[in-house]
C-alpha cells in the first residue's frame, strides 16, 4: 500500500492515476484509492466517469436500512485499460460540501473497507491519492495506522507546495517515532519548469528526488480530457522508469531525513523571519468611533452544526459523554455484532454493548489524561479495557 501525499492542486491525481496505469500495464493487479473529498482521483483510469463514492453508497444503504449488505461491487469498480489489464478503483468520498470533515469520510471509509475485507483482496498495490492536510486526523490515517507501507510526496518548486511536503514529512516521522511503519520514500517534482527550489529543501531536509515530471502543454489538455499521460512517450518512459523502481523495491526508504523548522525552511528561500514579534493591535484602533463590547464572550470548540447527526437516544448520551471530556466525535456507529464503535479523528474506541457506559468513559478520560499516545483503544469489557 502506498500513498500518494502533496498540497491541494499539485498533481496528485495525475500523477497517481499515471503510475497506476503503468503498473497495471507492467501487469500488476492494481487498486488506486481516491481519499479526497473531491473524489475526481480515479476519472482518467475510468475514461472520464466520476465513481459513486463509498459515502454516497453507505449513506444510501443506511437510509434503507440495508448497511450491512453493502458489498464490495458497490465501492469498488473495474476498468479494463486495455484487454484483459483490468485496473480497480474507489473514491471515499466524504460528505456534503459545508456538512461536515472530510477526515471523517476518510476514517470510516478505510474501516467500511477493511470490513469488506481489503486486507486479503489479491492485488499487488493499493495506491492512495490524499489531501496533503496531514493536520486533520482522517488524512493523516495512513500514517497513524501505518496502513501504508510507503509515502511518496508530490511537489513542485513554489513555496506552497514544499511546506506541505514538509509537514507531511513532520507527521510520517512522528508517527514512526511512536511505533508506526510507514516510511517515507522521496519527492516527485511535478511541472518541473527548470528551477531549483524543490532540489533546495530536497538537499536541506535530506529526502530524494525520485523523478522529474516536466511541465508540457500536450500533456495537460491530455489530463483535461481524463486521458493519460502515457500516451506521450516522454512521460511513458518516466512513469515506466519509476514504476520498475517501485516494483523491484529498488528505492530504499528515507530514514535520515530533519523536517525543517520554520526558520530552516525560509532560509531555503532566500528569506528570514524578521527578529522581535508582530506589532500587537489596540481595541481602540479596531472598534474606532463603535462602542465597546463588555467581555470576551466565551467560546467552544463543538461547532455549531454537530458533524454526526444522531437520532438514537444512547449513541446520543454517549456522544455528550465522549465529548464531555474533551474528544470531539467525528463518526459513530451501532451494529449488532460490534455494538457501539466511536471515531475520533485518527482514533478508534470500542464500546461494545451500552453497558457500564459510565466507567468506559472514565477510563477514557483516565487514560488522556496520562498524556500516553494511542489510536485504537478496546472497550467492550469494562473490566479488561485495552490500547494500543
Amino acid at each position: 500500500m502506498l500513498a500518494i501525499y502533496g498540497k491541494g492542486g499539485m498533481g496528485k491525481s495525475f500523477f497517481t492515476s499515471n503510475l497506476t496505469a503503468r503498473l497495471t500495464f507492467d501487469g500488476f493487479r492494481v487498486m488506486q484509492l481516491g481519499c479526497d473529498p473531491k473524489h475526481d482521483s480515479c476519472n482518467t483510469i475510468f475514461g472520464g466517469y466520476s465513481l459513486p463514492t463509498l459515502g454516497e453508497q453507505w449513506r444510501l444503504f443506511k437510509e434503507a436500512g440495508k448497511e450491512d449488505q453493502l458489498a464490495v461491487g458497490d465501492v469498488i469498480f473495474r476498468n479494463e485499460l486495455r484487454p484483459s489489464m483490468p485496473i480497480f478503483g474507489c473514491e471515499l468520498g466524504g460528505p456534503e460540501v459545508g456538512r461536515g470533515c472530510g477526515g471523517q469520510g476518510i476514517s470510516s471509509g478505510f474501516k467500511t473497507l477493511e470490513g469488506l475485507g481489503m486486507s486479503k483482496w489479491d492485488l499487488d498495490y493499493i495506491v492512495m491519492d490524499f489531501l496533503g492536510d496531514v493536520v486533520c486526523g482522517g488524512f493523516a490515517t495512513p500514517l497513524a495506522r501505518s496502513l501504508a507501507e510507503h509515502v511518496i510526496i508530490v511537489v513542485g518548486h513554489d513555496r506552497q507546495s514544499l511546506y506541505a511536503a514538509n509537514n507531511i514529512a513532520k507527521a510520517a516521522q512522528y508517527f514512526r517515532s511512536m511505533g508506526g511503519s510507514t516510511q517515507v520514500l522521496g519527492l516527485v517534482v511535478n511541472r518541473d519548469d527548470g528551477s531549483d527550489t524543490a532540489d533546495l529543501y530536497a538537499q536541506a531536509v535530506g529526502l530524494p528526488i525520485l523523478a522529474r515530471v516536466p511541465l508540457s502543454r500536450k500533456v495537460r489538455e491530455l489530463a483535461d480530457a481524463c486521458k493519460l499521460a502515457l500516451e506521450d512517450a516522454q512521460f511513458n518512459a518516466i512513469f515506466g522508469d519509476l514504476a520498475g523502481r517501485i516494483a523491484r523495491r529498488e528505492i530504499d526508504p528515507c530514514t535520515g531525513y530533519t523536517p525543517l523548522e520554520y526558520d530552516e525552511f525560509l532560509r531555503v528561500f532566500g528569506a528570514a523571519e524578521p527578529d522581535g514579534s508582530p506589532v500587537p493591535a489596540s481595541a481602540d484602533e479596531l472598534f474606532g468611533k463603535n462602542k465597546k463590547v463588555g467581555g470576551i464572550p466565551t467560546l467552544t470548540l463543538t461547532p455549531i452544526i454537530p458533524q454526526v447527526q444522531l437520532s438514537d437516544p444512547v449513541l446520543l448520551k454517549v456522544q455528550r459523554m465522549i465529548e464531555s471530556i474533551g474528544l470531539h466525535v467525528t463518526d459513530m456507529d451501532r451494529s449488532d455484532k460490534d455494538g457501539i464503535t466511536v471515531t475520533s479523528g485518527a482514533l478508534e474506541m470500542r464500546l461494545g454493548a451500552d453497558e457500564d457506559l459510565d466507567s468506559k468513559v472514565a477510563f477514557l478520560s483516565a487514560l488522556r489524561r496520562s498524556g500516553q499516545e494511542f489510536t485504537y483503544i478496546d472497550l467492550r469489557y469494562a473490566d479488561a479495557p485495552s490500547y494500543r
